[in-house]
């Protein structure tokens, strides 16, 4: 009998480990059956011990993995290869990003954005989806992290954007390449989320939401319980909260050069 297994990136903070949370805890709210084991996926040992830790019950399991390197994707390719697991769900909650003119930004910290947001996602769907199928609880479920971010194109947070747009779009491609397999996969699109992200992406300079963004926060923990019934559900794509979807909608009908020349005034201010 194969194990029952959900993999979740970005698991040592942030919206991964909430999902790690809720998961490690779930009675039915999400699945029939629990999983027998969680692996969380992340480069921090020492904060994925801690995780494994306060959940007391076995089931999260540390898979320390640099996502941003093609080791660390081989680690969890291996690891499948010799496990053999039945994977229910994946989570693709691993990301990151920098702020300010792409011309001011070291060449590996927008690479590493493209490896980590782009070609990690793709590959771990792609290593993943052989050891998923139906079983009781329905179809095997794909997560994927995407961003309001990337609706629209953003001067000082260029290739971010940029990468969630190819999350977004990549996401939509696999719901009917997997479709098949019994495999649904829902991109989410929240707006700004209370984490860690804004320090990393500012190297610190900004420890919390500043401008317009701040009125528009929201916690992680919820975006993760309903990202996780919007998937239960099959949807496709999850725009969240309310604001977002009121941005998604005037990216389909305002000008782009509109919007450029807006935020381009902000970014100069």
């Amino acid at each position: 009998m194969h194990q029952r297994i959900a993999i979740v990136t970005g698991s040592s903070s942030g919206i991964g480990k909430s999902f790690i949370e809720l998961l490690a805890n779930d009675n039915g709210e999400f699945f029939k059956s629990g999983f027998d084991e969680i692996w969380a996926v992340a480069r921090r040992e020492d904060a994925l011990r801690e995780l494994a830790a306060s959940a007391g019950n076995g089931k999260v399991v540390p898979v320390v993995a640099d996502l941003s390197d093609d080791c660390g994707i081989k680690i969890i390719e291996d690891r499948l290869k010799a496990e053999e697991p039945l994977v229910g769900l994946l989570i693709n909650s691993a990301g990151m990003g920098v702020k300010g003119p792409v011309m001011d930004k070291p060449d590996k910290a927008l690479s590493d954005t493209i490896s980590i947001n782009c070609s990690a996602l793709s590959r771990m769907i792609r290593i993943t989806a052989p050891y998923m199928r139906p079983d009781g609880n329905g179809n095997a479920k794909i997560i994927n992290i995407a961003s309001s971010a990337g609706f629209l194109p953003q001067p000082g947070f260029a290739c971010y954007a940029a990468s969630k747009s190819y999350v977004i779009s990549f996401s939509r491609a696999m719901s009917c390449e997997l479709k098949s397999r019994g495999i649904d996969v829902t991109a989410v699109c929240p707006g700004p989320v209370a984490t860690d992200f804004q320090r990393r992406a500012t190297d610190g300079k900004e420890t919390d939401f500043t401008d317009w963004r701040k009125n528009f926060v929201i916690d992680p923990v919820k975006l993760s319980r309903k990202s996780l019934k919007a998937s239960a559900k099959g949807r496709r794509m999850f725009v969240y909260p309310f604001s977002q979807k009121l941005l998604h909608l005037a990216s389909k009908i305002v000008p782009v050069s509109w919007i450029l020349a807006f935020e381009s005034k902000a970014v100069n201010e």
